[in-house]
Order: C-alpha cells, then structure tokens, then sequence
C-alpha cells in the first residue's frame, strides 16, 4: 500500500523470504494469492512482477468506475435499508477517527466490510453491478484509490465527501446520492500521482493489506 515496491518492479523470491523470515513455500502461495488480485503479474521469462496500469488504462478504468458506482449508489439510495444507513454511518464515524484522516496524510480503508464503495455497491441489490465493481479488479483499484487519499488534503475531503453521500442516501435522494459519488471519484481521480509518458508512479503493494 505504500509503494514501497514500484510498479513493475520484479519480485525476488530470495529477497522476500528474507526480508519476511519465511521459507519459500508460504511465500510462493502469498504471491499466487497476490496474482489472484491481480496485484501481481507474472510473465513467462520474466517472472512475477508488481502490476501496473498505463496511465490510458487507469483513466479509462476510473471512467468506467465512476460510472458504474454513480449508478450504484443512485440505486441504493432508493433499495437501502434503514439497518444499512445506520452501519455506513458508524463505519464513516469509525473512519473519521482514524488518525491519518485527522491528520489528512491518508485515507486507509480495509478490504470489504470496513470499505464505504464495498457497502454501498452491495446496498445498490444489482448482482452485475457487484460482480464488476468487486470482482477482479477490486483490490487493484483499492491500491490507487489508497494513492490518491495519500495527496495533500484529500484524505480529509474523501471523508467529508463520504459523510455527504450517507446523508444523500439517508433522505434518499437518488439523484444527489449519484452526482456526489460521481464527484468523488472524479475528485479521487484527480489526485492520482500520473508520471509523464504514460507511465504511472502510482504505488501498488505486493503486501497484504491486512
């Protein structure tokens, strides 16, 4: 999650069971279950390496993203339930408190049930909806949308951001619960660290996010 391994980089198995203190057979299996994620690619000849996404493919990506989520969450607000509402609304608290959200340096989530877009796409009651948005690109897109929270200010106005989509959906109102997710991706989007050439420096982890 912090990038502490650059996209594209290649991955020695030498190097990580020492750096972790394990032998190479649980090693081997953590990057099989890394590649399963699709956090890591691994090539013939070559080896494992860390994904990596053209800048042409995340912006794409990230279009289709805001897209999709805008729709989820104007389906949700008129198919969530009160129970709901009131879970988001404590996980967006509990997040609040977070003291890299305080401090506005990053905007950790973890994986699915403590994940707002997770909550959220699952309220919206659209299997095609859920399987595209959580299927095999959830946890790369996770790793930049962790990137994004890491730029000045923006971990805060993520969190304000999600507090104003929770009241959307408590007074369901479809129509503004859309327009802010959309902003807010397109926000988070913007805040994307994008290298020149096409090439993106954004960080992607070969750790679990655990």
């Amino acid at each position: 999650m912090k990038g502490d391994l650059a996209p594209g980089s290649k991955l020695s198995e030498q190097a990580l069971a020492k750096r972790f203190g394990v032998s190479r057979g649980p090693l081997r299996e953590a990057i099989r279950r890394l590649e399963g994620r699709k956090l890591i690619e691994r090539k013939t000849h070559i080896g494992a390496r860390v994904a990596a996404l053209s800048e042409k493919k995340l912006m794409d990506i990230f279009s289709v993203r805001e897209a999709l989520e805008g729709l989820a969450c104007r389906l949700a607000a008129e198919r969530i339930t009160d129970e709901e509402i009131a879970d988001l609304k404590r996980l967006v608290e509990e997040h609040g408190r977070h003291s890299d959200v305080q401090a506005g340096s990053s905007y950790y989530q973890e994986p699915e049930r403590r994940d707002f877009h997770f909550h959220i796409v699952r309220a919206s009651r659209n299997d095609w909806l859920f399987d595209l948005l959580c299927g095999d690109l959830y946890d790369l897109l996770r790793v930049y949308r962790y990137q994004s929270s890491t730029a000045t200010g923006r971990a805060r106005h993520a969190y304000e951001e999600h507090r104003a989509i929770v009241a959307a959906l408590a007074a369901r109102d479809a129509d503004a619960a859309e327009a802010l997710m959309r902003d807010h991706i397109r926000n988070g989007r913007a805040k994307l660290n994008l290298g020149a050439a096409g090439a993106t420096t954004s960080p992607i982890a070969t750790k679990n996010e655990a």
